[in-house]
């Protein structure tokens, strides 16, 4: 199939070859994404207008929308300028009167003339006691009642672009739509009940009462059905195609990893054998690597990254695990060093800081193949980077890394495998909408030594309290991290409040107790400010999010956040992670000004109640919408239509196994329902998943 199936092509016809649509209204509807007939059906109605057909205005109570045949008795024109124009009416029952502002007579007597019958159709209100329709929504002859509809749709709109409009349009589109072969297995259509695709679009866009718009009517959830298994099937399609270039098996005998177990201090948790197990027999496979670790703060990533490094390294290659800065490219070093001394292998570090001799003979080392295990920044992308044989790169924190930045870590090594590490817990159904292409483990228990966090809420009315039970603490030894609140949008007001409160903070505590990170500072005053905090030396850490990711300091035991309600769940669920690290009881303090709204007290008494990251990652998605949580902007999370990732949990997951499925059965979707899913992808503009047929 080389073009857009033929019977497409109306559904992709200029807007304005529909009815009621000139190049003006196109370009308002342009303005909410309309700008094709198809986009016109993925629009539906976002609530619904009873208008049958009722005997007296006597059977409602004002104000109510209500459509009812009347007898015109006479016309009242306004005596001055400004006032309305009234024209009386009977039902079988009783009188009222409709109104009208800035009307013309000749106008009004035309379409209501004395004596006659009409059907109107509006909004009846009281007034003084006389029940009244102002600008009724329709006026016409008894012969054209059809024209009004029973339960009339009402669309999202945008300037310039009325109701009416809106449904001649999508009327005259439901023509266009033809009755496509069917895409979705059969199985499930009828055990899910749902309608063929155009009697679904027809369902929608004429829904009978207002049930049929809630998002699991059987016509609605097809719809939705049909937008994430075309998304579903583009991830698949690329997942397909990285699998289907050959991989490099990576087979170790497991001599390394069994000295980094007897190294341990305590047994690995059941999640991590498993996530190592899995990640072993990708490694193992002809198949390349794409695979997602996904674990809550604190599950014990860095170990499960370890042994997959280790088992390249048994097969005679190299590994490299990449972070999104040098502080914690450093601690991924200090955490694995212990481990890979035990198991004998050579790790080294490569950032931007090495220069001139030292890293030439780091860049020898490692073309040479004597150094196994290289920890780093994106300084391992450069140029005259190379190694002898690289068969694995793990990625800490995906988002901060695009999927171009993997490809040219694939150009290192022949056929690298990508391990990408996340510590963000991810509801399952976006994970699934962002990460669909890869495959996932996660680990979701905690290593044993690690001590459960005290969550408290404070109010900052009580600052002065805090700082004195602080100054305790800090007296005792302890250390704390102190996180000033998210100003405005601007990075600058952000550093203004860190100062502020770093100079008040030194004035109770003394100059070198209390240190200084912020997202303005160049990175080595950052660096050196971490290391003083790291070492000991400062006992308190003032700091904006830059310590959100990954920051490991045992001794810290206290979080104080600021103005807790202006961060999100899964932000504040990070920021705890950096305590509770050691052996000593942590607490975090969320400070919070009061009155709080009650979401916001909400989300921080869900902070209280748990410290599973995926179960807060779960709420905040309920309480805030997909967009947010995830950061729409630069998430590549898909728009879509129709589709409700909140509420539409289930139908993401079913859509990626049938997916799954129907190109492990038919790779070059050829068969009939392969066909129909290729018209699909046309259907929902998938371009990505068309390119990548045509390729294989």
């Amino acid at each position: 199939m080389t073009g857009r199936p033929e019977v497409l092509f109306p559904l992709f016809a200029d807007i304005t070859t529909l009815d009621g649509v000139g190049p003006k209204t196109a370009q308002n509807l342009e303005h909410i994404g309309i700008t094709k007939p198809r986009d016109l059906l993925m629009t539906l109605p976002l609530s619904g207008v009873d208008r049958h057909l009722r005997g007296s205005i006597r059977e409602v109570v004002a104000p109510a929308t209500l459509t009812i045949e009347v007898t015109v008795q006479d016309h009242i024109p306004p005596k001055q300028r400004g006032r309305p124009y009234r024209v009386n009416v009977t039902d079988v029952d009783t009188a009222f009167q409709l109104v009208f502002f800035h009307a013309r007579g000749d106008y009004l007597q035309r379409q209501l003339p004395t004596g006659q019958k009409r059907i109107v159709s509006g909004k009846l209100e009281l007034f003084d006691g006389i029940a009244q329709m102002v600008h009724p929504d329709y006026m016409v002859p008894v012969a054209e009642a059809d024209d009004i509809p029973a339960y009339e749709p009402i669309y999202p709109l945008t300037a310039g672009v009325t109701q009416r409009l809106m449904w001649k349009a999508t009327r005259d589109a439901l023509t266009h739509a033809a009755d496509l072969p069917e895409w979705i297995d059969p199985s499930l259509k009828t055990q899910e009940g749902w309608p063929d695709w155009r009697d679904a679009l027809v369902a929608a866009h004429t829904p009978p009462a207002s049930t049929a718009l809630a998002p699991h009517d059987p016509a609605r959830a097809r719809l939705a059905y049909d937008e994430l298994f075309a998304h579903q099937m583009t991830l698949a399609l690329a997942r397909a195609q990285v699998r289907r270039k050959p991989g490099r098996p990576s087979q170790g005998d497991g001599t390394l990893r069994e000295k980094v177990l007897k190294a341990l201090p305590y047994a690995p948790t059941g999640a991590q054998t498993r996530s190592v197990e899995e990640i072993a027999q990708d490694l193992g496979s002809p198949h390349r690597m794409n695979r997602l670790l996904q674990g809550d703060v604190g599950s014990g990533k860095t170990f499960v990254a370890l042994m997959a490094l280790l088992t390249v390294v048994e097969a005679g290659g190299q590994g490299v695990m990449m972070a999104p800065t040098e502080i914690l490219a450093r601690q991924h070093l200090e955490g694995l060093r212990p481990l890979a001394e035990a198991a004998g292998v050579v790790l080294e570090l490569l950032t931007g800081r090495d220069k001139g001799a030292e890293r030439q003979a780091k860049l020898q080392a490692l073309a040479q193949g004597d150094i196994q295990i290289l920890a780093g920044t994106h300084a391992v992308f450069q140029k005259d980077v190379v190694f002898a044989d690289l068969r694995l790169a793990v990625i800490d924190e995906q988002h901060r890394f695009g999927v171009a930045q993997r490809m040219e870590l694939g150009a290192k090594g022949q056929a690298v495998d990508v391990l990408v590490m996340t510590a963000t817990p991810i509801p399952r159904s976006l994970s699934l909408a962002q990460y669909g292409d890869m495959d996932v483990s996660v680990l979701d228990e905690k290593p044993p030594g690690r001590t459960p966090v005290q969550t408290a809420l404070v109010s900052t009315d009580r600052m002065d309290e805090v700082i004195a039970k602080l100054r305790h603490a800090v007296e005792e030894g302890r250390q704390a991290y102190w996180v000033c609140p998210l100003v405005e949008e601007s990075e600058v007001s952000d550093m203004t409040a860190a100062e502020e409160r770093f100079k008040r903070l030194r004035a109770a505590f003394g100059d070198d107790v209390v240190g200084l990170v912020h997202g303005q500072m160049p990175p080595a005053d950052k660096d050196a400010a971490m290391a003083r905090f790291v070492a000991g030396d400062t006992k308190v850490l003032v700091a904006t999010t830059v310590i959100e990711v990954g920051v490991n300091v045992p001794n810290a035991s206290i979080m104080l956040i600021e103005r807790a309600e202006s961060f999100g769940l899964a932000q504040l669920h990070q920021l705890r992670g950096r305590v509770g690290r050691g052996a000593a009881a942590s607490t975090c303090l969320l400070m919070y000004q009061a009155p709080l709204t009650e979401t916001g007290r909400r989300r921080l008494e869900i902070l209280r109640e748990t410290e599973d990251g995926f179960r807060i990652s779960e709420e905040d998605l309920a309480m805030r919408g997909a967009g947010d949580v995830i950061g729409t902007a630069q998430s590549g999370l898909p728009r879509f239509r129709i589709a409700d990732l909140e509420r539409q949990t289930s139908l993401m997951q079913l859509a990626q196994s049938d997916a799954r499925k129907l190109l492990h059965d038919d790779p070059g979707l050829e068969s009939d329902r392969g066909q129909a899913a290729r018209t699909l992808l046309w259907l929902m503009e998938q371009d990505k998943a068309i390119r990548l047929l045509s390729i294989g």
